[in-house]
């Protein structure tokens, strides 16, 4: 397939190119490259892809030094006029949304990059699809969405109408505009539920970053909820592994699905929602502790109450991805984090 992959700057976006390309498809990546965080980074991802951020320049396609099935585009979502014309040049058979503005924190203090990042370049891709054949579209979503929500595992079945930050909230909304795009154009809508992704190569607004940061410098972290917080950490190779599962298997109407006991994670129209996450929550501090190991130093901590935003528990029940996909993450945090401190360690120079 030729396959649109947005955020391909970024951390998931970066690894979901090439496990397509890996699996012989033709990727066209797409980012905004914003300064969200360390743009270095993302331009570190595209070099290991073999674009060279001197050939970038907004709107034009580049070509990749190491994948002939490989090109990207420097574009935001927002720019509808742009946007549309880059469909209707390559002609997709699938897309994979994985661009948005990321975090819980900075949603606090910067919402409208949310709105127009999350929300109105989300309609554009839809409006794209639409208007171009595109059936197959999969996108970002976020284990956000549960909220205030305490029953644990976290379900595709379960309610999400109590989300607590506004990057949830845009997460939410894309599900629902996805829904109503199946149901009116028949659009194979995917939507996933990731679950705290880490990983080399890594986010760094992310725990994970930031304490393999602080290990290696001697800094201290802070610890909030006192260190009382569980996460369903993922590693990035478990995500990817999961997306282009969805992608290459594109959804169904669902048979069974009745309107007067509606399950929210499936529908009449082809619509389906997954959590992809290792099902396998931690304590915060057994994290930092894999962390330690991994770094063979002790990381001095500063212990702080809850954030604003913050849920105190994650843990994704992933029933449906294995009976769908055949496939659960499976990869250990003491593994997964091992490879992230030695993926650091060389990035930075500090073998």
């Amino acid at each position: 397939m030729k396959v649109l992959v947005t955020g391909t700057a970024g951390f998931i976006g970066f690894y979901t190119a090439l496990k397509l390309l890996k699996q012989g498809h033709t990727v066209v990546g797409l980012d905004s490259i914003n300064d969200y965080y360390d743009v270095n980074l993302k331009y570190g991802r595209l070099q290991e892809s073999g674009i060279k951020q001197s050939n970038i320049e907004y709107g034009a396609t580049v070509q990749s030094g190491l994948y002939p099935d490989y090109s990207f585009v420097q574009l935001k979502l927002e720019d509808k006029p742009a946007l549309d014309a880059l469909f209707e040049q390559e002609q997709f058979d699938a897309v994979c949304n994985l661009a948005a503005q990321a975090g819980v924190r900075y949603s606090l203090e910067n919402p409208n990059a949310y709105i127009d990042s999350n929300i109105v370049g989300f309609m554009n891709v839809l409006e794209a699809c639409r208007h171009n054949g595109v059936k197959n579209l999969s996108y970002a979503s976020s284990s956000s969405v549960y909220g205030l929500n305490e029953q644990m595992p976290f379900s595709t079945s379960h309610s999400v109408n109590h989300p607590v930050s506004l990057y949830a909230a845009t997460k939410k909304s894309n599900e629902l505009m996805a829904h109503t795009y199946a149901h009116l154009y028949g659009m194979q809508c995917t939507g996933l539920r990731f679950f705290t992704v880490y990983g080399p190569w890594g986010r760094p607004d992310m725990a994970p970053f930031i304490f393999t940061k602080a290990a290696l410098k001697g800094d201290t972290i802070k610890v909030f909820n006192n260190g009382k917080m569980k996460r369903d950490f993922t590693y990035i190779d478990d995500i990817v592994e999961g997306v282009v599962r969805v992608i290459e298997n594109p959804c169904k109407a669902s048979s069974e699905w009745s309107g007067k006991q509606p399950d929210p994670s499936s529908s009449s129209a082809p619509y389906k929602i997954y959590n992809i996450g290792n099902s396998q929550p931690i304590e915060l501090m057994t994290f930092i502790e894999a962390v330690e190991n991994a770094a063979g130093v002790e990381i001095p901590k500063d212990f702080q109450p809850i954030q604003p935003g913050d849920v105190v528990a994650t843990y994704a029940d992933v029933s449906e991805l294995e009976s769908d996909m055949g496939y659960r993450p499976s990869t250990p945090v003491t593994e997964g984090m091992k490879r992230t401190v030695d993926w650091y360690r060389n990035f930075y120079g500090m073998a």
